[in-house]
């Protein structure tokens, strides 16, 4: 796993307060939403906040591409990648 995916995963388990999982529990590619992960539409909501507040990437809520970037860890990863800062810090995760 490489530290892009990390860092999403821990941020995924952050942002959304899921204290039953840690990151090695969350399959890279297994669907985040429905039979995967579980995750529903708020929990969507609050992880494209957390993503844009971490590595500055920019989600359009009507481009329809943007739920393709949310089907698993990997995609979220090349979106990040190819969007943000990719690897590199968050924004605010030196503040923290």
């Amino acid at each position: 796993m490489n530290a892009l995916e990390q860092n999403i995963k821990e941020l995924i388990i952050e942002c959304l307060e899921l204290e039953d999982i840690s990151p090695a529990d969350i399959d890279t590619d297994e669907p985040l939403f429905n039979d995967g992960l579980g995750l529903d539409s708020i929990d969507a909501l609050e992880l494209g906040m957390a993503l844009q507040q971490r590595f500055g990437v920019q989600l359009d809520a009507e481009d329809k591409s943007t739920r393709s970037h949310f089907q698993s860890v990997a995609t979220l990863a090349r979106f990040v990648a190819t969007q943000g800062k990719g690897e590199g810090e968050g924004k605010n995760e030196a503040a923290s």
